[in-house]
């Protein structure tokens, strides 16, 4: 009976550590920092870490060794009772004051670090607008505006500027590090370097509303080339198709720029300038679509035209009543901005 005993119990400690064990995904950011802000906050993280296991040996070593210790013996003897020890009672109100000294002095330091940028040269500004239930990113230096994708390079500090324009949001890229409310009337501040090119995952953390989990963005970080080469595209990007294309991508445009589109959405060098939905500038560069819910690609994008709700339930966008041979014409169109 012992020797089962002792197998359950081994049994059961492996499950539990079992549970416990994941591989690391798209969202995944502990020892894996991506910038310098991520690895202030890993820095603090492994430091509490430290501490948590520090603590963790010594209250449970003490009682193992109580347990040992003073287990019951055959005999029906009553031990000695004793009743008060002043400078225990000092000492476990002490110690713990000190576990909690310990954490608070560099995660206060850590906060004021990560609320104040530092001061460099010619940093990136970017305007952060958290919306039911997509991200728009405003470049207000460089008369850009996009959605649902930041772009930046890698190597360059991006200061983020973080709104709201309805309710309670929550920016966060965890490999880039930082979390942060997108609140209505608020400005928040985010910053961070990132170590190199890549597409990094972002998610909304505050519930929100029905698309809460559907909130997501990506972060596009690229080479200084690349950079370049985005920021004069996007500064030389026009909506109007050329007299050469397709037909069906001149149907789609003549769609966008005389139907329901023109109430919500914006494309440079057209005549749709609204700003209640995503600014569809370039388009068909885009990696996502949905505030990356699904991969751009025809199929997803045609899907979403002829049934937002079924795409995305709560989005602010209606159902057209689209024939596939229309939403296939506006697809089409759409991607060719790029």
């Amino acid at each position: 009976m012992k020797g089962r005993h002792a197998i359950g119990v081994a049994a059961t400690l492996l499950f539990t550590l079992l549970t416990a064990c994941d591989a690391p995904g798209p969202m995944w950011f502990w020892m894996r920092p991506e910038s310098n802000f991520a690895r202030i906050l890993q820095d603090l993280f492994t430091q509490i870490v430290v501490l948590a296991v520090v603590v963790f040996v010594i209250v449970e070593g003490a009682l193992l060794w109580a347990i040992l210790r003073f287990r019951a013996e055959s005999s029906t003897r009553v031990p000695t009772q004793t009743h008060g020890n002043t400078r225990m009672e000092i000492a476990w109100t002490i110690a713990p004051t000190l576990v909690l000294v310990a954490i608070a002095v560099p995660t206060v330091r850590t906060v004021f670090e990560t609320y104040n940028p530092p001061k460099v040269a010619n940093p990136i500004r970017i305007v952060a607008v958290g919306h039911q239930w997509w991200w728009e990113f405003q470049y207000p230096d460089l008369n850009i505006i996009t959605a649902n994708e930041i772009v930046f390079p890698a190597g360059q500090q991006v200061n983020l500027e973080i709104k709201s324009a309805d309710v309670v949001h929550a920016f966060w890229i965890p490999k880039l590090g930082g979390k942060r409310d997108a609140i209505p009337m608020r400005t928040n501040v985010l910053w961070w370097t990132a170590d190199q090119p890549g597409t990094y995952y972002g998610q909304c953390t505050q519930l929100c509303g029905t698309s809460h989990a559907n909130m997501r963005l990506r972060a596009i970080v690229k080479t200084d080339a690349e950079w370049q080469a985005w920021l004069s595209a996007m500064g030389s990007a026009t909506g109007v198709p050329p007299s050469r294309a397709p037909e069906n991508v001149q149907r789609g445009y003549q769609l966008v720029s005389t139907g329901a589109c023109i109430g919500c959405h914006a494309i440079k060098g057209t005549s749709l300038v609204a700003r209640a939905g995503p600014d569809l500038t370039r388009f068909g560069d885009r990696i996502t679509l949905g505030s990356g819910l699904y991969p751009n690609d025809e199929a997803h994008l045609i899907a979403w035209l002829r049934d937002p709700q079924g795409s995305k339930p709560g989005n602010k966008m209606p159902n057209l009543g689209l024939s596939d041979e229309d939403a296939a014409a506006i697809a089409a169109y759409l991607h060719s901005l790029k």
